[in-house]
């Protein structure tokens, strides 16, 4: 075959390819931008079905795809970011329910063993959402809180628990760590109870590092908890006693606390006492005379310094808070000092609790039911007590000399504070 014979051909065969596909021959496309001209002309121009099955249609398609190399058929996938990987939205959704649900119980409150085991937070998260200006707050060493106000009593309480228990076991089951002191009775209502510094139990001999907020308690006797207001606590009894024992309060502030746990319901003087003793508190002055004006009926600091006045006083020894009763067993009243055999009682009125309209009222009924059964009542306020102790002591004196010759005795029974029935928890 001649030259010229062989180029004709060629022409001839050219010729009839650009007719078969004139935009392929006016521009000749490179082998990657086929490829893509017919994904985006597949995508514009979607073929019907009848087509799709047509081989004599889909063949140059086909012959178009072979002529793509494989490593530009994987360049033109867009790949994930580095520093962000994709991961499936099922892995995302439990892992926020986790989360939600650790802080619901926890009063919005976590630690770093939960939200990175439980919840599957990655550490870098929980930096960067405590950074100042992030949505979380670390309010203790691995323990966070996860709102951007700030906390409050409760959650400063949880935190200290959270902070002490051990990092797999449940912070609120009250095994590991219990909140007690002066934190505990503080939830429970008690005035002048401090929140911070938080004493926390927890089981020796493990020990824990301290904070200017949480102070770890290792001990021996582990005692029941029950749950306050959402918090693993000790029962009042063994947090009284607890905050006895590690506070540097003054002698009055320590028998104001304990005189109102007691006065509270929260528990039995007795009960108090034995506790006291179990922990070798009675060794120490200002718990060991607490411990005894609570047995003998005391309820209050004013209501000591009367005890302590008259004690150095030759006047009879009068019953402290006993119950009075009429003879057909109505109650009557409860006066803070009560002279049986004379029918003769103090009361100590402070301002605290009698300065309303309503509470003055009360006190005067009081006042007048006692009188209405013959009972002869001095009423002092606790200044009274302190300040002008005399003034107290001679109204009562002649009260209890004026009522050797009276000829109406006192209808009322008195019935001893060890009879008074206290609330005492079960757990």
């Amino acid at each position: 075959m001649n030259p010229t014979t062989g180029t004709t051909r060629t022409t001839c065969a050219r010729q009839a390819t650009h007719q078969a596909h004139p935009a392929q021959a006016t521009h000749p496309a490179h082998p990657a931008q086929a490829t893509d001209q017919a994904r985006s002309a597949q995508a514009a121009h979607p073929a019907h079905p009848a087509q799709a099955t047509n081989p004599a249609r889909s063949a140059p398609a086909t012959n178009q795809t072979r002529l793509a190399p494989a490593t530009n058929q994987a360049q033109s996938v867009p790949a994930p970011h580095p520093t962000h990987p994709a991961r499936p939205r099922s892995a995302t959704r439990p892992r926020q329910a986790s989360e939600a649900t650790t802080a619901r119980r926890q009063l919005n409150l976590a630690t770093r063993h939960q939200l990175t085991t439980t919840a599957g937070i990655p550490p870098g998260t929980i930096t960067s959402r405590t950074r100042p200006d992030g949505p979380w707050q670390r309010l203790l060493p691995r323990v966070y809180l996860l709102q951007t106000g700030p906390p409050d009593q409760r959650q400063r309480a949880l935190a200290a628990v959270l902070y002490a228990a051990e990092p797999g076991s449940d912070p609120l089951s009250g095994d590991t760590a219990a909140l007690t002191g002066g934190a505990a009775l503080a939830l429970l209502g008690i005035r002048e109870a401090p929140y911070t510094p938080a004493d926390v139990l927890i089981r020796a001999p493990r020990k824990l590092a301290g904070s200017p907020e949480v102070r770890p308690f290792p001990t021996t006797r582990w005692p029941r908890t029950n749950t306050v207001s959402g918090i693993p606590s000790t029962r009042p009894v063994r947090a009284a006693a607890d905050f006895a024992a590690r506070t540097d309060e003054p002698a009055d502030r320590i028998r104001s606390i304990l005189a109102q746990v007691v006065q509270s319901g929260w528990c039995h003087p007795q009960d108090l006492h034995a506790e006291l003793r179990s922990a070798r508190l009675l060794t120490r002055p200002a718990i060991r005379a607490a411990a005894a004006e609570l047995l003998a009926g005391v309820r209050s600091v004013a209501e000591a310094q009367a005890r302590d006045t008259l004690s150095a006083t030759d006047l009879p020894t009068p019953l402290w808070n006993a119950r009075l009763h009429t003879p057909d067993g109505t109650f009557l009243a409860s006066p803070d000092a009560y002279w049986p055999d004379e029918g003769v009682a103090l009361e100590i009125d402070s301002a605290e609790y009698h300065y309303t309209r309503d509470s003055w009222h009360a006190t005067l009924h009081r006042r007048l039911r006692l009188e209405s059964h013959g009972i002869l009542v001095v009423s002092a306020t606790p200044s009274m007590i302190r300040d002008t102790p005399a003034e107290v002591v001679a109204a009562l004196r002649t009260l209890l000399t004026l009522t050797t010759t009276r000829p109406t005795p006192p209808t009322a029974l008195a019935r001893g504070h060890q009879q008074l029935a206290l609330f005492r928890p079960d757990s």
